[in-house]
């Protein structure tokens, strides 16, 4: 495996590839060369290149973990299909749907296995809630409710985030705020929970402090008339989260013609609860042996990749999947932006809320 940017959230996503016993961690590659010989002396890596087309021209690099900004993902995409290299690139897959449809279609004529990383699939609380929807314990779903509150929190995540790391999330380089760069994981959740597309959306959308872009409220309709989604975006800046990570957490419930399952835990840990609950038949049923440690969504979304590569099998998130999560991403923004219903699947290209961008890069003036 070769490991294609070093910023914040590497040491995250790279944490699973160095615990699996068939992985090999051969090469970073980050134009800072400092940080990369630190970091591959922390991480027993032997390798590091300060060139993308000099990583992938090595022969003991079979796949990459692209975890570049999100405008270089295309490039970068196209680059290791063309070097034959396999490819999981974190979320979100592009900065518009026609990006991540040639992305994908560099990957389908180059012959590798593709995927993008999203660690919230890979969450033990999540994967055992979609595992009982899948098996009806709550008969047939009606409605899924997902919510997202950022407050602030002092954890040595957070407080060794470097702040550079940032700056490309706030200009033209980036779609969105908040709702592109932070709730796609939720987008996310909203169709692979219940294996339903959503057919139309309906959203207020305010702009907020600094990136966020709250509050925010969405109604999903469903292909299947029954299944309704809503789900709504906060920012308390003067509430404290409990967390070990970011200052943020989500609540997820499904409910169903039969109970409801509600998910407690996620990037923080608000509430003294165990993280996976189920309601069904005058019973409450606690999953207290679920583990609730967000952080090892990325060390199973790794592991995920790797046994897919080994065993030849389809791994998620599949790019068809990745392209609606931005459609369903920028269909938010449109709806919001022109107060009407909007069917993800007209999105070809991309969407902006109307205060969009906050400041043009430097480069850029």
């Amino acid at each position: 495996m070769g490991i294609v940017g070093i910023g914040n959230i590497a040491q995250l996503n790279v944490r699973g590839y160095l615990q699996h016993e068939q992985c090999d961690v051969v090469a970073l590659c980050d134009p800072r060369e400092d940080k990369a010989a630190a970091m591959a002396a922390k991480w027993g890596v032997p390798h590091v290149e300060t060139d993308l087309a000099a990583l992938l021209a090595r022969d003991d690099i079979d796949a990459v973990e692209i975890l570049t900004p999100t405008h270089l993902h295309r490039q970068h995409v196209e680059m290791a299909a063309a070097a034959g290299k396999h490819v999981s690139v974190q979320k979100p897959a592009a900065c518009s749907v026609a990006d991540a449809r040639a992305m994908a279609k560099a990957a389908e004529a180059a012959g590798i296995t593709y995927r993008v990383t999203d660690n919230s699939l890979f969450t033990p609380p999540m994967v055992r809630a979609r595992q009982l929807v899948r098996d009806g314990a709550i008969g047939e779903p009606s409605l899924i409710r997902i919510r997202t509150v950022v407050g602030q929190t002092d954890t040595p995540f957070q407080n060794a985030l470097e702040p550079q790391g940032y700056v490309w999330r706030f200009n033209q380089h980036s779609p969105g705020g908040h709702l592109f760069d932070d709730v796609v994981h939720k987008y996310a959740l909203a169709l692979w929970l219940v294996d339903e597309p959503v057919d139309a959306v309906q959203a207020v959308v305010r702009q907020g402090p600094v990136f966020f872009e709250t509050p925010s409220v969405m109604l999903f309709e469903y292909a299947r008339p029954g299944l309704l989604g809503s789900m709504d975006v906060t920012y308390a800046p003067d509430m404290y989260i409990r967390s070990r990570y970011y200052g943020a957490d989500e609540f997820v419930e499904i409910q169903g013609t039969e109970g409801f399952i509600w998910v407690t835990r996620h990037t923080g840990e608000m509430l003294d609860l165990p993280p996976l609950m189920l309601y069904r038949g005058k019973e409450m049923t606690s999953f207290a042996d679920v583990d609730g440690d967000w952080g090892v969504g990325f060390d199973d979304a790794a592991k995920h990749f790797v046994d897919n590569l080994l065993q030849g099998t389809t791994p998620d998130m599949r790019p068809e999947l990745a392209e609606r999560v931005l459609q369903l991403c920028f269909a938010v923004y449109q709806a919001s932006a022109e107060q009407r219903r909007v069917d993800p699947r007209t999105i070809d290209d991309a969407f902006s809320p109307p205060w969009w961008p906050l400041f043009t890069s430097p480069e850029d003036q």
